[in-house]
């Protein structure tokens, strides 16, 4: 293995390659004509002003005249971001790529800012104790890996924590190094599926640091928020969240150190130029590889490794993915997932900002593009970030959005975080993660339908008042549907209102979901913004917490998402069991029998009863009162009958109790009490068994 250390900029080193670039007008001399890129090459000659050509990595401007210049660049070089209007990308650049863009006639501007920050030296900040020195807000991959095994440990019934395969250098080198690739999984395991999925990918490029931390971050707030947030709960309870927080660790521990290093750690496909071997994950999986949008070259920052998915990291995703959702798309391009298809898929990467959905490999629009886009707009709308076709950035191919449509017909996106790949942390903190927190739920939220109810109305501020109340009452529901909630300028139809609905402990596709109709507060659903109400009676529910889902429809006919909110049921202040509700006993002519029923107080405060008895012509002793009984506790009822010497054989009377609360007289229960008198024969059979006993 070569000697990495020489690669590495000494504080003097880097010193003087500062001064040296501060002294550049930011451009290089091209020495004279000599073999094109791209077959192509741009007569232009700039000179170099005080300063020689850098022997260091730079980050600079290439620009570009053509479309094909520009998709060679963004195919040959680590392209950070395409500015088509100015025509020029941005890239890091190794010494050798400067002379081989030179030579083809390219003019290169060195963007000195983020240069000097590509050779910054890491430190830790002061009083910083984990995390990547320079970077606390950002956890190793060690520190990922240990916060997630203990969130799932520690919450056994909504998280696992599962080893899905290894990392390149754990399969290929010395035993004991690398890593292993696992998978947060979150749901309630007690609620039965199937269950859509959601699934998240962080850390394919190592130097991206705000990906892995977000999609960390998401899981603990999953777990930190069910029971306490409506629709974190019911997602918990309805969906599968699965996580791979950082799909190429052993790539990340060298981003950690403060190289800029995007593959994963492959060395041995032929590039010996340390640190530009590897394979790029974005690009190896097996869903187009080899297609325009990667480099076949090992060292360039695009290579798309030896053959499809030939990587580790690579198979393990593209097998887990497999597992969780099912084929739902034919082989051939044109091929429509149905539009009923399950599954959100979502990868996060550095950086630029954007919301970005497959096709790269291609400019032709994807079969089910209007549902891709739809839900990609819905999501920008969150973030704030420019929604459009991977394309349109620039083309890629074996991309692992692109692999999840395309094998198997999932809604899959692409995040581009923020604006740098080592992301400071207030912007991190105080922007990027919050946003993009929003989308990521919104995404969780559409996996059951993501070609459907995106193009409904969102459901916002939904409230229940009062919040919290005692069964049997009455509580009133109110929220309101939006039918626009996308990006200004999308094209996306806003259609009025046209219906909405609640139901109660499910979303309305469960089966034997209660669901009732809301209505507008104005009286007519007209506008695609409409404030709902109605109101729910509880008295056939339960005391405890409950979840309202609310959902609306708007004038195209499209449900859109749900949002939910709590309803805490407390018992009644007053409410009883009457037990049992029939008695039958048998007696003789003057014999007295006795009736024994009870009455529990299942209510919050200590109650009395009154006392009922009808229809009775034989005497009938009972109280007429009885309590106070203490919530909790059980009082026994007696209905003494005694039966007449004159009455006849066979003879029944039935009688009606009912019992009355005092504290709330509304509060009744009824008993059936049956007293029938025994047959003579009834008591010739007794009497002879009595004496075959003695």
């Amino acid at each position: 293995m070569p000697n990495h250390s020489k690669f590495r900029n000494s504080p003097g080193h880097m010193m003087l390659a500062f001064t040296l670039l501060l002294g550049l007008i930011g451009v290089f001399k091209i020495p004279g004509q000599a073999a094109t890129l791209g077959g192509k090459a741009a007569e232009i000659s700039i000179e170099i002003q005080n300063a020689q050509q850098p022997a260091s990595p730079v980050v600079g401007r290439v620009y570009f005249k053509t479309t094909s210049e520009m998709e060679e660049l963004t195919r040959r070089l680590d392209v950070w971001l395409v500015e088509r209007s100015q025509g020029y990308v941005l890239a890091l650049l190794f010494p050798q790529e400067i002379e081989r863009l030179q030579d083809s006639g390219y003019r290169i501007e060195i963007d000195i800012q983020r240069t000097q920050a590509l050779n910054t030296e890491r430190q830790f900040q002061p009083d910083q104790s984990t995390g990547i020195p320079g970077y606390p807000c950002y956890r190793t991959v060690e520190e990922t890996y240990q916060d997630l095994q203990a969130l799932a440990a520690g919450r056994p019934e909504l998280a696992a924590w599962v080893d899905i395969g290894d990392s390149w250098k754990k399969s290929y080198t010395t035993p004991g190094s690398g890593y292993d690739l696992h998978i947060l999984i979150l749901t309630q395991k007690s609620k039965p599926g199937p269950k859509p999925v959601f699934f998240l990918l962080g850390g394919t490029h190592a130097r991206e640091y705000a990906g892995a931390e977000t999609a960390t971050r998401f899981g603990e707030f999953l777990i930190e928020r069910y029971q306490q947030n409506p629709d974190v709960t019911w997602l918990l309870d309805n969906f599968e969240i699965h996580i791979l927080p950082v799909q190429n660790p052993d790539g990340r521990k060298q981003a950690e150190a403060g190289w800029w290093w995007r593959k994963n750690v492959d060395d041995d496909d032929g590039c010996t130029s340390y640190p530009q071997w590897g394979t790029d994950l974005n690009r190896n999986s097996s869903f187009k590889w080899g297609a325009p949008g990667a480099s076949a070259y090992a060292c360039d920052q695009t290579y798309r490794g030896p053959a499809p998915a030939s990587e580790p990291e690579t198979q393990a995703l593209q097998t887990y993915l497999s597992g969780i959702f099912p084929d739902q798309r034919g082989p051939a391009d044109q091929d429509l997932a149905p539009v009923t298809s399950t599954g959100t898929f979502i990868t996060l990467h550095s950086f630029g900002e954007l919301v970005l959905w497959p096709w790269g490999w291609s400019k032709t629009l994807a079969p089910n593009a209007t549902g891709l886009q739809t839900l990609g707009r819905k999501l920008a709308f969150f973030n704030g970030y420019l929604p459009e076709q991977s394309v349109g950035l620039y083309p890629t191919s074996g991309a692992s959005d692109d692999w999840a449509y395309g094998e198997l017909g999932v809604a899959a996106y692409t995040f581009e975080l923020g604006t740098a790949f080592f992301q400071d942390c207030a912007s991190f903190e105080s922007t990027i993660y919050p946003q993009n927190l929003e989308a990521l739920l919104y995404a969780a939220k559409s996996a059951r339908r993501p070609y459907q109810t995106p193009a409904g109305p969102d459901v916002l501020s939904v409230s229940v008042f009062p919040a919290s109340i005692n069964q049997g009452g009455e509580v009133g529901l109110a929220a309101t549907a939006d039918d626009g909630r996308y990006p200004n300028g999308s094209g996306e139809p806003v259609q009025d209102i046209a219906a909405a609905r609640f139901s109660l402990d499910g979303p309305s596709w469960v089966p034997g979901a209660l669901v009732r109709p809301m209505q507008a507060v104005d009286g007519s659903f007209d506008q695609s913004v409409e404030n709902l109400q109605a109101w729910i009676d509880t008295r056939e529910l339960a005391p405890g917490q409950h979840l309202v889902f609310v959902e609306a429809q708007d004038a195209a006919g499209n449900w859109g998402v749900p949002s939910a909110a709590f309803l805490q049921v407390d018992p009644p202040d007053y409410q009883f069991k009457l037990q049992p509700a029939k008695s039958s006993l048998r007696g003789d002519l003057g014999e007295s029998i006795t009736h024994t029923l009870h009455i529990t107080n299942t209510g919050r405060l200590s109650d009395t009863y009154k006392i009922h008895v009808e229809g009775n012509h034989w005497p009938v002793q009972f109280p007429t009162q009885l309590g106070a009984v203490s919530p909790g506790a059980a009082a026994p009822l007696a209905v003494k009958v005694s039966i007449p010497l004159t009455a006849t054989r066979g003879a029944r009377e039935a009688l009606n109790m009912r019992v009355e609360s005092l504290g709330e007289p509304r509060l009744t229960f009824t008993a059936s009490l049956t007293s029938t008198v025994k047959y003579e024969y009834d008591l010739l059979a007794w009497s002879a068994a009595s004496q075959q006993s003695g």
